[in-house]
């Protein structure tokens, strides 16, 4: 069984589907992108994080919300188990001929967006609805605000925050209260800088949730960061993605990953992280 851990309200998988790779750019394909939603489902994966602004830049939007409804629609266990985050505030366009990110934080946009995710995921009530990514023209408290009235209309059960700083997260937790259950922000060996939010987000009892947790796969970064989960991985016979994960587990009950993947096999070998016990020697080797 994938370990399990306390989201919040929700008994869910402490290891979920990080789901941007089966939509973005690169992506192996609709066929793909079930047939890998399926295979963590079927391992016992019970979270899947997506977000309104998972698809190719220039394309469909919302590709991402529509292929986790596909999925869960074809899919022939257990839907109510499954706990489905999305994210708004992101959109993306080109910039001088290539594909970026950029941010609306907005309340009316954010408003907007999380009812149109809704809608495409094929739900009444997202599960966890987090505000993506701070907007600079926009002061925080505002968008902050219009994730709080997507909670009391319903649009929403529970919210959290992503790439957010601890200052956010205390302005978050002072507007939405016990209802802010998470922040998601970047968090692997090759980037280190959130440790400050991961020890916050204990202090102020909500979960933290690692995204591109095995460093991503869009930028060229320093390799040599994983030779020390490299040669751990040795000693267990395991991959070294595997004793990543597990040291992110081990930082504390509240931290959670969501690895993606573009294919089923990548996925299922991240799921058996959680049963990787890492001694005390190894994590004396890990950052």
């Amino acid at each position: 069984m994938v370990l399990q851990r306390n989201l919040g309200p929700f008994d869910t998988t402490a290891i979920g589907l990080g789901e941007m790779p089966l939509t973005i750019e690169n992506n192996l394909g609709t066929a793909k992108g079930i047939e890998t939603i399926h295979a963590a489902l079927d391992a016992g994966c019970r979270q899947i994080d997506t977000a309104w602004a998972y698809y190719c830049s220039g394309g469909e939007e919302q590709t991402g919300e529509k292929l986790v409804r596909e999925a869960l629609k074809t899919w022939n266990g257990p839907r109510d188990e499954v706990l489905v985050a999305t994210k708004v505030g992101h959109f993306r366009n080109f910039t001088d001929g290539q594909p970026t990110w950029d941010v609306d934080g907005s309340p009316e946009n954010l408003i907007r967006r999380a009812k149109e995710s809704a809608y495409e995921l094929g739900v009444d009530t997202i599960d966890l609805l987090y505000f993506h990514r701070p907007d600079p023209k926009i002061p925080y408290g505002e968008s902050i605000e219009a994730l709080r009235e997507l909670i009391d209309e319903g649009v929403a059960r529970e919210g959290g925050v992503s790439n957010a700083s601890i200052e956010q997260m205390d302005i978050a937790q002072e507007i939405l209260g016990d209802r802010l259950i998470a922040v998601q922000n970047q968090y692997s060996p090759i980037y280190l800088d959130t440790a400050d939010t991961l020890e916050h987000a204990a202090r102020i009892g909500i979960s933290f949730v690692c995204w591109s947790p095995l460093g991503g796969f869009r930028k060229p970064y320093d390799e040599s960061k994983f030779d020390p989960f490299k040669v751990v991985a040795n000693r267990h016979g395991v991959s070294y993605q595997q004793v990543v994960l597990a040291w992110e587990l081990a930082k504390g009950d509240h931290v959670f990953v969501i690895p993606g993947a573009h294919r089923p096999e990548t996925i299922l070998d991240s799921l058996k992280a959680g049963d990787l016990a890492l001694t005390p020697e190894d994590l004396a080797m890990l950052p």
